[in-house]
């Protein structure tokens, strides 16, 4: 009887290994598909010009004009948002982990799942209806799209520095108590310290999806040939360029499209691998 039951054991830790296994497999069939196509549709187009454009010519980006300036438009935009969200999410998600035991945490953490979830095209008319009734000059601009990337990104902030701080043992934030330490010193620069790298992976994720958002933009932060050229101008991202260039009858617009969407891709990528690689060495 006992070895029957090892035996059932092992068949059903055997039959849900593969299963396992076999879900990884099936997740990861669309995001080989979606590099694979990129690189064979992509790949041709490829090159240090490409790559650097010919921002300022008036030449409109295509295999001829290159990436370069609707790349560094896009870095420029996402690093503006990620300096509005990023404090903003860290400190809500400090409250909610450490204070937000109250009807009014409760109403914030509920708030917070909403826009997690929210569409991001709606985000963009938010932006852009805000920026319209009181800042009617600089609507559709560089500053327009960061505000709209921002929103986006603080629930995803606030949400990993909620998760992270409360998988910090209570017990150190007890010891932080007996030795008199203030509890804002203590949640600074103990718990928060200590559930850090939760807290960058979240601020990792956040940047990626930004880099990666399309509808907001095309409300909010507008159009440009020249990328970025203030932040009272409108800015072409990336994003929007690969959206654009995916429309044309031109062939050699939708290779440069298909161009844009690997370097993209190859970005998200590394931001990534840097990020994991960076926290492993750091925190192991």
């Amino acid at each position: 009887m006992k070895f029957d039951r090892d035996a059932r054991r092992r068949i059903f830790n055997w039959v849900v290994t593969v299963l396992c296994l076999l879900c990884v497999v099936v997740a990861l069939i669309p995001l080989l598909s979606i590099i694979y196509t990129a690189v064979v549709n992509g790949g041709r187009v490829l090159s240090i010009h490409f790559l650097i454009g010919q921002e300022g010519t008036g030449i409109p980006y295509n295999a001829a004009g290159g990436i370069g300036p609707a790349l560094y438009a896009t870095i420029v935009v996402v690093a503006l948002s990620s300096l509005l969200s990023v404090p903003v999410g860290v400190l809500a998600g400090i409250y909610l982990s450490e204070y937000g035991k109250n009807p009014l945490g409760r109403g914030i953490s509920f708030f917070t799942d909403v826009m997690t979830g929210a569409p991001s095209i709606v985000v963009g008319l938010f932006s852009y209806a805000v920026f319209l009734y009181f800042f009617r000059a600089i609507v559709f601009s560089a500053i327009d799209g960061a505000c709209a990337l921002a929103i986006l990104m603080i629930p995803v902030v606030t949400r990993a520095t909620e998760e992270g701080l409360r998988l910090v043992p209570n017990a150190l934030r007890e010891g932080a108590y007996a030795l008199g330490i203030p509890r804002y010193r203590a949640v600074l620069q103990i718990v928060l310290s200590t559930g850090r790298s939760i807290v960058i992976t979240g601020v990792v994720l956040a940047v990626m999806r930004a880099s990666g958002e399309v509808a907001p933009l095309l409300i909010a932060a507008g159009w440009s040939t020249h990328g970025f050229t203030g932040l009272y101008q409108p800015a072409g991202l990336l994003g929007v360029l690969i959206f654009l260039d995916s429309d044309q009858a031109a062939p050699g617009l939708v290779a440069a499209g298909w161009g844009g969407a690997l370097i993209l891709i190859a970005l998200l990528l590394g931001i990534s691998l840097t990020a994991r690689i960076v926290l492993r060495k750091r925190f192991k």
